[in-house]
């Protein structure tokens, strides 16, 4: 086992509830009106919380998590505190808005670098408001790191002193597969990895009221229960002694983040057009549920062309 605690870094986002969507959930120009959807934490990006927490109960270490958005996306931020991350830190800076994938994944490299060494980097397989799966690929390429993506299942971890290694098994057309690649990694996870836990109540309550604070001198060792700057908030039932966390709030400048990388300058990618699809009712036809009346249906789709 390390001699160092594992650090495993968790990237989430803070996304509309596409599940509810009303007539209200697109403006005039096609573009999706936010603020008529609630803001939610992006489900497989849970998952990834999940597995990091699992992973830290077997093995020990601390659970950073990230975001980048509005000040308001600090509320995905408690959520994942009161699952029980460690750590958490917010990326928001008015230089970061108009972020397309390339851009965003670079600012969560930043950010990762700026946390300093880290075992694995977990997130979620895509987001529900984009569905590209681009940004977590994107951060480990940014970071140098081995990938593992579609992960259902984290089957070992080992850290050592110099190098170790994680399996993991993930989803393919065909089935699964299991593969093994050295640490540092990142991974993406898919739903059906785990059930994520539900929050605790102690924690709900040492956090509901939590805000974000710049800090851009990134210090951690109020994070250390034998810190004079620590304050222990909880003990966990394998005798863990939690530390009250901060929500750190970093800007473009914190990261050390290039200006012409981020945000509307570092997106290469331009939505020339946006039609707005209305489904209506077309022409229908009663098909009998007998043998014959499916041949015919069968002949008429392949004269059609439509079967071929």
């Amino acid at each position: 086992m390390s001699e160092q605690p594992l650090r495993i870094v968790v990237l989430v986002k803070q996304v509309p509830d596409t599940a509810n969507v009303t007539g209200d959930a697109m403006k005039d120009d096609g573009t999706i009106n936010r603020a008529a959807l609630p803001a939610v934490f992006n489900p497989e990006d849970l998952n990834a919380l999940e597995e990091a927490l699992r992973v830290r109960d077997r093995c020990g270490g601390r659970v950073t998590v990230v975001t980048m958005g509005p000040p308001s996306a600090a509320q995905v931020l408690r959520e994942a505190l009161f699952r029980g991350a460690d750590e958490v830190v917010l990326l928001s800076d008015r230089a970061f808005a108009g972020a397309d994938t390339l851009a965003t994944s670079y600012a969560l490299a930043r950010a990762v670098e700026r946390l300093g060494r880290t075992d694995l980097v977990l997130c979620g397989r895509q987001a529900i408001d984009g569905d590209t799966a681009q940004v977590g690929p994107q951060t480990a390429e940014k970071l140098g790191l081995p990938q593992i993506t579609g992960v259902v299942r984290i089957d070992e971890i080992e850290p050592e002193p110099v190098g170790g290694w994680v399996t993991a098994t993930r989803l393919v057309e065909d089935g699964t597969e299991t593969l093994r690649t050295p640490l540092p990694a990142l991974l993406t996870v898919t739903g059906e990895a785990n059930e994520p836990r539900p929050p605790s109540v102690k924690l709900v309550m040492t956090y509901k009221d939590a805000v974000a604070e710049a800090l851009p001198d990134y210090d951690d060792s109020y994070l250390d229960p034998d810190s004079d700057e620590a304050e222990v908030c909880l003990m966990t039932h394998g005798g863990r002694r939690v530390c009250r966390a901060r929500i750190v709030q970093w800007d473009a400048a914190a990261i050390e983040a290039e200006r012409d990388l981020v945000g509307l300058r570092g997106s290469p990618t331009r939505v020339k057009k946006i039609d707005s699809v209305v489904l209506t009712a077309g022409e229908a036809r009663l098909v009998e549920p007998t043998d014959d009346g499916v041949r015919a249906l069968v002949r008429e789709l392949i004269e059609e062309h439509i079967l071929g």
